[in-house]
């Protein structure tokens, strides 16, 4: 998908594409195997989630040697594409060995179509409902955006719409909002995170630092242990990657 010319209008800055690929070369030499390392008693490391300064959500082992950073966006199929082949494996054979921790990062390459399923998705700040929900996201991603060219031509249509106002327009159209409402998360809450202009502001703020970072050029983007990884969009091309580093 292309970015929509209202992304223009919006104080964003990704300028990337949906199945974009990075440019840095990719570590090719292979690595000592990194030991497992058991949750603690009572725990289990895929239930380990917690919010990062940078405004992802981790799973797993804090202290992984391998840690993953996926740039995504819940309206790009294939990062959906993503979440359904390989993060089951990804979370089984990985993460809980404790030996690689998985962080999400909103990345809106869809400009305006990202914002509202971003503030929806993040409302509630609960870490236990965060990948449940961001997975759900996915798995229902087809009929979600089903109508996405009207409520995209409704959009544009709206002169002068503030981001927030976009944001309640995609959440509405798209089903998103009613989507939330079904999985517990009140109206009221929902449309409050939904002008919530701070949240874009944070928004606009961590997609500035990804660029200036990483020069993001598309989603999904994959960053281990700091480094962007090339060509790398898919589980098939991911996991070789780790094995190649030890997991």
């Amino acid at each position: 998908m292309k970015i929509s010319p209202l992304f223009a209008a919006l104080p964003l800055l990704a300028l990337a594409a949906c199945g974009g690929s990075g440019n840095d070369a990719n570590s090719s030499t292979p690595a000592a195997p990194v030991a497992a390392k058991p949750a603690p008693a009572g725990t289990s490391w895929v239930d380990t989630v917690v919010k990062t300064p940078e405004g992802g959500f981790r799973m797993g082992n804090p202290d992984a040697p391998l840690k993953i950073v996926e740039y995504g966006s819940r309206a790009c199929p294939y990062c959906g594409k993503f979440d359904q082949e390989g993060f089951p494996a990804l979370k089984e054979k990985y993460i809980s060995a404790g030996k690689v921790s998985y962080e999400f990062r909103e990345y809106p390459v869809h400009g305006p179509l990202d914002l509202g399923p971003i503030l929806l998705g993040q409302c509630s700040g609960d870490t236990a409902t965060f990948f449940p929900i961001l997975d759900q996201m996915f798995a229902n991603q087809q009929t979600l955006l089903a109508n996405e060219q009207q409520v995209s031509a409704k959009v544009q249509a709206a002169q002068g719409a503030t981001p927030n106002q976009v944001a309640t327009m995609y959440a509405e159209g798209l089903g998103y909002l009613d989507f939330m409402k079904q999985r517990g998360l009140p109206e009221d809450k929902a449309r409050a995170c939904l002008n919530d202009k701070a949240a874009i502001d944070k928004l606009v703020e961590r997609t500035k630092f990804a660029n200036d970072k990483f020069q993001i050029s598309g989603t999904p983007t994959f960053i281990i242990n700091g480094e962007k990884l090339n060509d790398v969009g898919d589980w098939a091309t991911l996991e070789p990657v780790l094995k190649a580093r030890g997991a």
